[in-house]
C-alpha cells in the first residue's frame, strides 16, 4: 500500500504563503516516523548520562566539574531553541532539522571520545547546540504536516515518547556501562539520528518562495547572550555566592532590554515582538514557564522528600518519580480526545482540576501519609500537565502562520526550559534556606540509610523536620503556580477548538 502523501492544501489551510511550506509528495507517516525517532534520542539523551555520569568521573576524574556536564547542555539547548524556530521560519524546516541532528550526532560521537572532564564539557556544549533545534523544529514540523484534529491525537503519541525516554534512559545507561564502555551512552544515539534523517531526506519536500533575507545576527547574539547570563544565575544558583549571581541578573537584564529595544527596529527580527500580543501565544509561553517550575518541583525534589523525610529507599522513590512520566501522556491522550468534542477552552480547564488536586495533595503530604499518597500526587500532577502543555501547543501552532510557526512553537519550548531552572534555583534556595547553619553539611547524610542510621537521633530528628517544611515550602509555591497556570484557560477563546480554528494572523 502506499504511503499517504500530505495534501498540498494542507500547509496552506494552517497560513502558509502561496508557494511555501509542505510540498506534494511528501509522505506523511515516513516523516512522522523521523520525527518521532528524533524525539526519542532527545529524550534518551535527557536522562540516561545521569545513571554514567560517577563512572565517567572516576575515569575522566574533575569531580569538581561534575555538574557542569549537566549545565552546559541544558545552557545551550535552551538558549538556541528560539533562534532554530526563526530559522526554520526562514530557511524551512528540513534543513535546519537536519543541521541540528548532524551537529547532535557529530557531538554525541566526540563525547565518547573525551579525554578529560574539560574536553567532554566542550563536546556537550555543542551537543546542546544541536539538541535545541531538535524538539523545536519536530513539533514545528507536525504543526505543519498535519491540522489541528490530526495534531491533538498524535501529541498522546509524542508524549508517550518522552515518558519512554525518561524510563529507558537510565535502566540503558546502566545496562551499558554494566556490559560495555561508557562512551556507548553516548554513541547509542547515532544510528537512531542518523535513519531519522535519511528518512527526512527522502520522505519531507519542502517548497519556498525565494525572497532575500536579512538575518538578525545582532539579535540572535543579544537573546543568546542575555538568556544565557540568566540561565547560568538560574542553573548554578546553589553553587554561586549572592553576589555573582545578582551581577549575571543584572547583566541579564540589561542584554535582554537591549535585544528587545533592537528586535523593535530591525526589519527582520529574530524574534517578533508582535507575536506577544496574541492573547493564546502569550498564555502558552507563562503556561510553558509555569508548567517547568511545576516539573522540577514534582520531580527533582519529590525523591528527596520520600528519602529524606520518609526514609524510604531510592527504589521507592523511583516509582513515584516514575508516575508523572507514565500519567503524562495519559492525559496527554485524553486531552487530545477532548479536545476534538469540546475546545481548548474546556480542555485545559478541565486538565487543571488534576493538576490543582495533584498540587493541593503535594501541600498535605506528611511523612506519615506513606509513598503511596505522593506517588499518586505526582501521578496527577502528570495527568494535569499532559492536558494543558499539549492543547496550549496545538492551540499556538493553530493561530500563528506559517512564517511564524517555528518561533512560536519553539519559545514555548524555551519558556518550559527556564521554569525548569528557574524551579530549580528558587527551590534549591529554599530548602537550603530552611536547614540549620550548623548542620548544613549533614544534610547529604540523611538520603544514605546507612549514614542516617549512624546520626545522632535528635540531629536526625531536626534535620528531616527542617527538609520537611523547605519542601512545604516548594509545594505552596508550586501550588501558587497552578493557580497562574489555571487562569491562562481564560485567555482561550470560548469554543476555539481543533476542528473550529481561528483564521491565523497575515
Amino acid at each position: 500500500m502506499a504511503e499517504p502523501a500530505a495534501p498540498q492544501s494542507a500547509a496552506r489551510a494552517q497560513g502558509a504563503a502561496p508557494g511555501e511550506g509542505v510540498a506534494p509528495g511528501s509522505r506523511r507517516s515516513w516523516v512522522l516516523a523521523a520525527t518521532i525517532a528524533t524525539i526519542m534520542i532527545s529524550a534518551i539523551e535527557g536522562t540516561i548520562i545521569a545513571t554514567v555520569m560517577p563512572t565517567i568521573v572516576s575515569e575522566l576524574g574533575g569531580f569538581d566539574l561534575f555538574s557542569w556536564a549537566f549545565t552546559a547542555y541544558l545552557l545551550t539547548q535552551g538558549v538556541t531553541a528560539p533562534i532554530y524556530g526563526r530559522l526554520a521560519d526562514i530557511y524551512g524546516r528540513k534543513r535546519v532539522l537536519l543541521t541540528a541532528i548532524g551537529l547532535f550526532l557529530v557531538a554525541s560521537v566526540l563525547c565518547g571520545f573525551a579525554w578529560s572532564m574539560m574536553s567532554l564539557i566542550a563536546f556537550r556544549v555543542l551537543q546542546g547546540i544541536g539538541a535545541g533545534g531538535l524538539v523545536p523544529v519536530v513539533q514545528t514540523i507536525i504543526g505543519d504536516l498535519f491540522t489541528p484534529a490530526e495534531r491533538a491525537r498524535i501529541q498522546g503519541w509524542i508524549s508517550s515518547v518522552w515518558a519512554m525516554g525518561a524510563i529507558i534512559g537510565p535502566l540503558l545507561g546502566a545496562f551499558l556501562v554494566a556490559h560495555s564502555i561508557w562512551p556507548m551512552v553516548f554513541w547509542v544515539n547515532v544510528p537512531i539520528g542518523v535513519v531519522a534523517a535519511a528518512m527526512l531526506v527522502v520522505s519531507l519536500h519542502e517548497r519556498l518562495e525565494p525572497h532575500p533575507h536579512r538575518i538578525d545576527y545582532l539579535g540572535s547574539a543579544l537573546m543568546m547572550l542575555g538568556t544565557g547570563l540568566l540561565m547560568l544565575a538560574l542553573v548554578d544558583a546553589a553553587r554561586l555566592p549572592l553576589g555573582a549571581i545578582a551581577g549575571l541578573i543584572a547583566a541579564a537584564a540589561i542584554v535582554l532590554t537591549l535585544f528587545v529595544l533592537h528586535e523593535r527596529r530591525t526589519p527582520e527580527p529574530m524574534l517578533p515582538l508582535g507575536l506577544w500580543v496574541n492573547g493564546i501565544v502569550a498564555g502558552g509561553n507563562v503556561t510553558g514557564l509555569g508548567l517547568g517550575a511545576v516539573m522540577m518541583g514534582t520531580t527533582a525534589f519529590l525523591s528527596l522528600y520520600v528519602q529524606g523525610v520518609m526514609g524510604r529507599s531510592a527504589i521507592i522513590a523511583g516509582v513515584a518519580l516514575a508516575a508523572s512520566s507514565v500519567s503524562w501522556p495519559l492525559g496527554s491522550t485524553a486531552g487530545g480526545r477532548l479536545m476534538l468534542r469540546t475546545s481548548y477552552r474546556a480542555t485545559t480547564v478541565v486538565g487543571a482540576l488534576p493538576l490543582l488536586a495533584g498540587s493541593l495533595m503535594m501541600i498535605a503530604l506528611e511523612p506519615s501519609r506513606g509513598p503511596l499518597w505522593a506517588t499518586a500526587a505526582a501521578a496527577l500532577i502528570g495527568i494535569g500537565m499532559g492536558f494543558t502543555n499539549n492543547t496550549f501547543q496545538v492551540a499556538i501552532q493553530s493561530v500563528v502562520d506559517w512564517r511564524q510557526r517555528g518561533i512560536a512553537t519553539s519559545s514555548m519550548v524555551f519558556s518550559r526550559i527556564i521554569g525548569q531552572a528557574l524551579g530549580a534555583a528558587v527551590f534549591g534556595g529554599l530548602i537550603n534556606a530552611s536547614l540549620p547553619p550548623q548542620l548544613t553539611g549533614a544534610a547529604d547524610r540523611v538520603l544514605d540509610p546507612n549514614l542516617r542510621s549512624a546520626l545522632p537521633p535528635a540531629e536526625a530528628a531536626l534535620l528531616i523536620e527542617a527538609i520537611a517544611h523547605g519542601l512545604h515550602n516548594v509545594y505552596l509555591i508550586t501550588g501558587f503556580v497552578v493557580l497562574v497556570v489555571a487562569a491562562m484557560a481564560l485567555l482561550l477563546p470560548p469554543g476555539l477548538s481543533p476542528i473550529r480554528p481561528a483564521r491565523a494572523p497575515r
